[in-house]
């Protein structure tokens, strides 16, 4: 129930986790479904825009070819990154309009903003200036979609980790989609006309105008509604996505576990005033301590590569030896279809099955291997990416097939991983009082890396001559962050799987330094102490919203 706990599931045998058999019907996995698609503004950006950038139309229009090379890998940096920097300011954003209008309508919002960036960018008309501005108002609606879905609000605690994931899972049919029109467009539109850039770049818009037309089939989340003090709107709408009445204990157990969480948190910190979120936020330690590992997850995940390997994947393929414009996109849908299957696999048979930390543990494996044989193909054969005019050895073929297969290898680590876990674990460790807050300051951290990583990513490539690291230097880079990340994770990361938002306290109730490796024990012995106590005191609990709607006169159940 709400205020329990129940352990990683095995997502196939739903019936037997003791929870009433509506709860997993249609409406859920159609509100899943629904805000999950928001996952694919990130991932149709990420996968389009180096493709469209690369086409000899678009850098006509723009006059590229005017420029010095240095100033060329600016402008590319610039114009892929735009996006990031619009997020940082929307991410911030989001937690004034969650709060102010709820989530429904700030969905609405963040795809007219969307659609109204991609407009600009479409109809630049020449202009560098355009260009930029479009990629930064779409990065405002872009930069919220982590943000304003509910999807951990609304799901049951046994399969929050699934229904998280469906949000990375269209991530990657975002970039699927891309990477495959890019090429489609490539191979069967040309190079020399403008819909050769401006059809792949509509999928943004139709991504958003879909979005926009499902949130009115949608119902607001019941946190929030608990929070605005709509307790009995609140209820139905439980009981609407739950497929149960209103008065079912299920219902009424987890709308009273919200309630009385929400009640406790405004008592400790004295009303609703911007002051006592704050103070909740930085002041009480098991909040702060929860601060520091999403912001940690932001970081140590953004730098370690695999953002900017999906960003720039036509250009890093190029360098590992893959020739021709129709060849490097063709080998970058692939990429594509590998991360899209290993997002799948995750959601499905780990995330509530092993668990949060083993599943980011065994990505986190994968990606440092990968890495490091990446960087050790191209320390054996440093002339790729600095020397233009070089040729790569037949002899050197298999080792560059090698490295090609170990990018995909990293993908699938990044999947199962990091970019999994980066959502997950923002949108379930906080408590619902500074959750909105928390959230958007987590995401302002997590478009600010995401920004920067793709930003210096094109630069660290150039040569050291020309203010660079070289690829070789890049690639060891993303090795060493990607090993410390691992090392963090060991020792710093809770299991968080199977837990109702609500009871996620429990975990953070140790000195910090022994949270990682020893939260998960405590937290079971404390459950064990709140299971007993619910026990003993249910016989003398009577909070029923049905005596809510008698005593003002309405008899309806």
């Amino acid at each position: 129930m709400a205020g329990g706990v129940k352990k990683p599931v095995n997502i196939f045998k739903l019936k037997e986790l003791g929870e009433p058999k509506n709860v997993f019907n249609w409406r859920l996995w159609f509100a899943v479904v629904s805000f999950g698609l928001l996952g694919a503004a990130r991932g149709v950006d990420e996968g389009l825009i180096s493709g469209a950038f690369n086409s000899k139309d678009f850098q006509k229009t723009i006059d590229y070819a005017s420029y010095s090379k240095v100033e060329q890998t600016n402008i590319k940096a610039n114009v892929s990154a735009m996006v990031q920097i619009g997020s940082v300011g929307g991410a911030l954003f989001a937690f004034v309009i969650c709060d102010r209008i709820g989530r429904i309508w700030a969905t609405r919002q963040l795809c007219l903003l969307w659609i109204l960036g991609i407009a600009i960018f479409m109809g630049n008309g020449g202009s560098l200036g355009a260009v930029y501005a479009g990629r930064f108002i779409a990065g405002l609606g872009v930069g919220q979609t982590p943000v304003v879905g509910p999807i951990a609000e609304i799901a049951p605690a046994s399969v929050r980790g699934l229904c998280t994931c469906v949000f990375t899972g269209f991530v990657y049919v975002g970039i699927v989609l891309a990477y495959f029109t890019n090429y489609g467009a490539q191979v069967n539109l040309g190079d020399t006309a403008h819909v050769r850039w401006l059809a792949p770049t509509s999928l943004h818009i139709i991504f958003a105008g879909l979005i926009f037309i499902l949130t009115f089939l949608q119902y607001e989340s019941p946190r929030f509604l608990v929070k605005q003090g709509k307790y009995q709107k609140a209820t139905e709408t439980m009981a609407h996505i739950r497929h149960l009445p209103v008065d079912d204990a299920y219902v009424v157990s987890e709308i009273k576990a919200i309630r009385v969480s929400h009640e406790e948190e405004l008592e400790a910190t004295m009303g609703a005033s911007w002051y006592g979120v704050l103070k909740e936020m930085f002041l009480i330690p098991s909040n702060l301590y929860r601060l520091y590992l999403s912001a940690m997850v932001q970081f140590l995940s953004q730098w370690s590569g695999a953002g900017s390997i999906t960003l720039y994947a036509p250009d890093l393929f190029r360098i590992l030896g893959i020739t021709g414009q129709n060849e490097s996109l063709l080998v970058t849908a692939v990429f594509g279809i590998v991360k899209f299957v290993a997002a799948v696999i995750c959601a499905l048979f780990l995330v509530d099955v092993i668990g949060r930390k083993r599943a980011l543990l065994l990505g986190i494996t994968l990606q440092a291997i990968s890495m490091i044989y990446v960087a050790g193909f191209l320390t054996a054969v440093p002339e790729l990416g600095v020397d233009d005019d070089y040729v790569l050895p037949k002899a050197e073929a298999g080792a560059s097939r090698g490295a090609v297969a170990m990018i995909y290898i990293s993908g699938c680590g990044w999947a199962l991983g990091w970019n999994s876990m980066q959502y997950l674990l923002t949108a379930e460790l906080f408590p619902l009082r500074i959750r909105a807050l928390s959230t958007s300051i987590v995401m302002t951290l997590h478009f600010a890396n995401q920004y920067g990583n793709s930003r210096a990513v094109p630069n660290m490539l150039l040569p050291a001559s020309q203010g660079g690291i070289s690829p070789l230097g890049t690639f060891w880079f993303f090795a060493a962050v990607t090993i410390l990340g691992g090392v963090w994770v060991w020792f710093f990361v809770p299991e968080t799987g199977g837990r109702s938002l609500e009871s996620m306290n429990r975990l953070f109730e140790l000195p910090w330094h022994k949270i990682g490796l020893h939260g998960n024990e405590d937290a079971d012995r404390r459950d064990e102490a709140f299971n007993e106590k619910e026990a003993e005191t249910a016989q003398f609990e009577h909070v029923d919203v049905v005596d809510e709607k008698r005593a003002v006169g309405d008899t309806r159940v």
